[in-house]
């Protein structure tokens, strides 16, 4: 899938509308209406380059229009020597790695990873601004979390920020709340100053909701639903690529009072649709 066209910060065009979506055009779906993934928009794997992709390997089921990515009970450990038994079930729109042995890949930068399997580098959507929206139900697991963020693409210094479009922890899923992680880290970035923040908003993440983020040249804004919820002044400037997933942590995090019950296997994550638009081309004449 095509690569959405650079705009820079002086010809971004002004007056779009991440609700209506007056002046952006589509430019990536996935209603997940299919009986089996799209491996022309989803890699099915967890950043296969650090631990190979039998670890790495999403587990999912698609029925009825929706996208479950499942934690199950037989699943094994991502990275165990880089996350001991973390577990991830996740997709993502691109894969870049250097060759076995190297410290070159995605998301790495720091950790002591080096690439273990060698990978097919592939960028299926990666754009550079726009807008990113996710309809989807949360978990109240208490060892689970799910997550839409963004990374760079290529593995570089000055290319290695995140954003953070949302992220929920099965703790803080609540019926009349949700604590709502957002925001941008910059990892090796420069550019870029840690800025996020989770939000309490009064929603039941476990029903469906819409979380959004629409990425300018100078800002990157957080919605809810619709609704306004935070802006970031600043802003990644080079290709970024999704990453949709599920996590379940080896023991719930404390918190506050007592523990929640954990969920049965298989613990889910269900998607209903994940859309990216880009500024209609109309909009802007130098595009």
């Amino acid at each position: 899938m095509a690569d959405a066209v650079a705009d820079t910060a002086q010809g971004w065009p002004e007056g779009l509308d991440p609700v209506t979506k007056a002046g952006y055009e589509l430019e990536f779906e996935d209603t997940f209406e299919q009986d089996r993934l799209d491996e022309g928009r989803w890699v099915p794997y967890y950043l296969p380059q650090w631990s190979g992709r039998t670890s790495a390997a999403a587990r999912y089921e698609i029925g009825g229009g929706r996208l479950h990515l499942l934690i199950e009970e037989d699943q094994p450990p991502w990275c165990p020597e880089l996350e001991g038994p973390l577990r991830v079930s996740s997709l993502q729109t691109g894969l870049f790695a250097g060759p076995v042995g190297s410290t070159v890949g995605q998301h790495g930068r720091g950790s002591g990873a080096v690439v273990r399997e060698q990978q097919r580098n592939v960028r299926l959507y990666t754009p550079r601004y726009g807008l990113v929206e996710l309809r989807a139900k949360a978990i109240d697991d208490p060892r689970s979390m799910v997550a839409l963020w963004m990374i760079g693409y290529e593995d570089a210094p000055e290319r290695s920020a995140e954003i953070c479009v949302c992220e929920i922890f099965g703790r803080d899923v609540g019926p009349d709340s949700a604590r709502v992680g957002m925001g941008l880290h910059p990892f090796g970035d420069p550019e870029i100053t840690d800025d996020f923040t989770v939000e309490t908003l009064p929603i039941d993440a476990r029903e469906f909701h819409v979380y959004a983020a629409e990425w300018t040249p100078e800002r990157v804004s957080f919605l809810v639903d619709g609704r306004h919820v935070r802006t970031v002044r600043q802003s990644p400037r080079y290709p970024m690529q999704l990453m949709l997933n599920i996590y379940e942590f080896p023991r719930a995090p404390e918190r506050d009072g007592p523990p929640a019950p954990e969920h049965p296997y298989p613990k889910r994550f269900t998607v209903d649709y994940v859309r990216g638009y880009r500024p209609a081309r109309t909009a802007s004449p130098g595009r």
